[in-house]
């Protein structure tokens, strides 16, 4: 598993896999560099079976700020084109298995957009979200137009795209962007908590339970169900449902294999 300066990776309790945002100095601001540690520690606990859920923060006092501004400022079109930052942002929303976002602080910009990426955000009470790029004269350019309506509607969306202004946590909670609130310093512990239970769980089911909701994005309706019924199919097949039906039944706890 890799490990750089920028990028923290840890495996703090079994079948969870900790990765920590690490330029305190630059507010966790997300270079190509650490964009590209981020996308390539999830391409690596993708392969990894023993790895079952990952929770991603930047610490205690900030998640991630934005771009790094040194980047954007020498940033032409063709290198927009060409890096390999939107490469890096593929690769992380086609993570396969679980993706918490542990939010404390500033969650700006391309941090918001990385949080949008995980399937579930738990944000301390303190934590602000916000895409303030209208002032520097841009737009959210890594999926943040397309994934902040779909999460908390147009009228919100519009109104943080537009302004550049923070919502408080309280407000991501109301708007279904954050599913839990911690007080302030216990995110990341309640994440992992939070991951540990659900590393405990058939991790087949796992990966095809969250293609089955993300799915709910990008097909209509009619699409999505029959979709739904196709990986419902699929999982009475598996081995995990036939020991988890059979431990239910005979009052024990299940042994699942992910198979």
């Amino acid at each position: 598993m890799a490990d750089q300066a920028e990028l923290l990776v840890t495996r703090p309790n079994p079948g969870v896999l900790l990765l920590t945002l690490n330029r305190p100095e630059k507010r966790n601001a997300l270079a190509t560099s650490l964009l590209g540690a981020v996308a390539t520690a999830l391409i690596e606990a993708n392969d990894d079976e023993t790895i079952a859920c990952v929770v991603l923060t930047g610490g205690n006092q900030v998640f991630a700020a934005g771009a790094d501004i040194n980047e954007l400022a020498v940033k032409t079109p063709v290198m927009a084109e060409t890096e390999p930052r939107g490469r890096h942002w593929a690769t992380i929303r086609a993570f396969s298995k679980p993706l918490i976002a542990a939010v404390e602080g500033f969650c700006l910009g391309g941090g918001l957009e990385l949080a949008l990426s995980a399937d579930i955000v738990v944000a301390g009470e303190g934590a602000r979200f916000g895409t303030p790029e209208i002032n520097l004269g841009i737009l959210p350019g890594g999926g943040g137009t397309q994934w902040l309506p779909r999460l908390v509607g147009k009228s919100l969306a519009m109104k943080m795209v537009l302004t550049g202004q923070p919502i408080t946590a309280q407000e991501a909670l109301a708007a279904g962007l954050v599913a839990e609130l911690t007080p302030t310093g216990e995110a990341t512990p309640r994440a992992l908590a939070l991951a540990e239970t659900i590393a405990a769980k058939p991790a087949l089911a796992l990966r095809v339970a969250k293609d089955s909701v993300l799915k709910a994005y990008t097909m209509g309706l009619a699409d999505g169900l029959a979709f739904e019924r196709r990986a419902f199919a699929l999982l009475l097949a598996s081995e995990d449902k036939a020991e988890g039906t059979a431990a239910f039944l005979e009052k024990r706890k299940p042994i699942f294999k992910g198979r």
